[in-house]
C-alpha cells in the first residue's frame, strides 16, 4: 500500500520555497512531542532552521510566540522566531541542535549543566513581570483538573481500578494538602515542562529552552521539580536535596523568596512534585490509551517510585502511601513488566 500524502508537509514546504523564497536544500523530521505539534530540521544554503508544524485545528501558535518574546527578553535562551505564518501554524525558528540534556547527562556533567538550568530559570523568574505578562494562573481549578488525570486515566482506565468511598475520602485529603501547599508559595512565571528533553545543550547561554507555549503564573517550585526530579533520569536522594538548597540560596539571594527557610522551601518542592507526578501518570496513561503513543508507558514506574519516596518522607500522606501499596503499586509494576 503506498504512504498517504502528508498534505500538512507539502503546504509547510510550499510556504518555505514560495512564501519565503528560501533556498532550501534538505528537510526531515527533527522531532515531535506529546501534542499534534511536529518538527522539521530544513537546511538552507550553510544554515539550519527549525519548522515547527502545529495543526491549528488542534494547536495555537500564538503562545509560543507570546512566550519566546517574554522568556528571550528575560535572558533565556528560547528560540528566535525567524517568520511566521499564523493561519496555517507554521514558524521559522533557529536551530538549537541536536544535543538534548537526557541524550548527554552523567554523573560528571550533570552538576555543570543543572547550574546552567537552574541559572536560565533564575533569569525566568526574576526577568518575566507576573503583574503584566499575562499569562494564565496555575490557580485551584488548574490543579485539581490536572490531578483528575490520576483518577480517570491511571487508575480507572489503566489499571482498571475502582476506588470505594473511604479511598476517595483518603484521596480528596491528598488533593487538599497538595493544592494547598501550592497556593501557599510565591508566584512566578512557570516553564510546566522544564526538563531533560527540553533543554538543549548549546555553546552559548546554555541551556536553549523548548516546549515553553503552556507556561503560567504559578508556584516557585514547580520548574525546579520538573528539572529536578525528571520523568525520564533520576539522581540520587542526597544529590537533589542539594541542588534544591543550592537553588534556594540564589532565590533568596534574588529576593524572589523572602524569609522561607531551607526546610519549608524543601516541603514545598517535595509536594509540588507530588501534584506532578500524579499528573504525570494520568497524563502517560492517556498518551498511551488515547494517543497509542506507549513509548511513555516506560517512564511510569519511574515517575510512581518518586510519588512513593515522596509519601514515605511526609507522615501527612500516610493514608495515601497505604492506597498506593494496597495493590497500585504492585499491579503498575506486573502490567508493565517490572520487578
Amino acid at each position: 500500500m503506498a504512504n498517504s500524502p502528508d498534505t500538512r508537509l507539502d503546504a509547510l514546504s510550499a510556504w518555505l520555497y514560495r512564501d519565503l523564497k528560501l533556498d532550501v536544500k534538505d528537510i526531515r523530521p527533527a522531532s515531535s512531542d506529546a501534542s499534534f505539534r511536529r518538527y522539521f530540521r530544513a537546511k538552507v544554503g550553510e544554515d539550519s532552521f527549525i519548522v515547527m508544524d502545529a495543526p491549528p485545528a488542534h494547536e495555537d501558535v500564538l503562545p509560543f510566540i507570546k512566550v519566546s518574546r517574554l522568556l528571550r527578553s528575560a535572558g533565556v535562551l528560547a528560540p528566535k522566531i525567524h517568520a511566521q505564518n499564523i493561519d496555517k501554524g507554521f514558524l521559522l525558528l533557529c536551530d538549537f541542535g541536536n544535543h538534548p540534556y537526557l541524550d548527554s547527562l552523567n554523573g560528571e556533567n550533570v552538576d555543570q549543566l543543572y547550574g546552567d538550568a537552574m541559572e536560565s530559570l533564575i533569569r525566568m523568574k526574576r526577568g518575566v513581570n507576573v503583574q503584566t505578562c499575562e499569562l494564565p494562573p496555575y490557580n485551584e481549578t488548574r490543579l485539581r483538573s490536572e490531578i483528575n488525570l490520576f483518577g480517570e486515566w491511571f487508575l480507572g482506565r489503566l489499571l482498571g481500578r475502582e476506588t470505594t468511598p473511604n479511598e476517595q475520602s483518603v484521596l480528596e485529603k491528598t488533593w487538599r494538602l497538595l493544592v494547598e501547599s501550592a497556593l501557599q508559595q510565591p508566584i512566578v512565571c512557570v516553564h510546566r515542562d522544564y526538563h531533560s528533553r527540553n533543554l538543549m545543550i548549546t555553546g552559548a547561554d546554555n541551556p536553549g529552552v523548548l516546549d515553553f507555549q503552556d507556561a503560567v503564573i504559578g508556584p516557585i517550585t514547580y520548574d525546579l521539580v520538573s528539572l529536578l526530579r525528571d520523568c525520564y533520569i533520576t539522581w540520587p536522594k542526597e544529590r537533589v536535596e542539594n541542588w534544591v538548597r543550592q537553588y534556594h540560596r540564589r532565590l533568596l539571594d534574588e529576593g524572589l523568596v523572602i524569609e522561607t527557610n531551607a526546610e519549608r522551601f524543601m516541603r514545598w518542592f517535595d509536594l509540588m512534585g507530588l501534584q506532578r507526578h500524579i499528573k504525570v501518570l494520568g497524563v502517560f496513561s492517556r498518551l498511551n490509551l488515547r494517543d497509542g503513543k506507549t513509548g511513555y508507558l516506560q517512564d511510569i514506574p519511574r515517575t510512581l517510585n518518586y510519588v512513593v519516596a515522596v509519601c514515605e518522607n511526609h507522615p501527612e500522606m500516610a493514608s495515601f502511601l497505604d492506597f498506593l501499596q494496597d495493590g497500585i503499586t504492585q499491579q503498575t509494576y506486573s502490567l508493565l513488566g517490572q520487578p
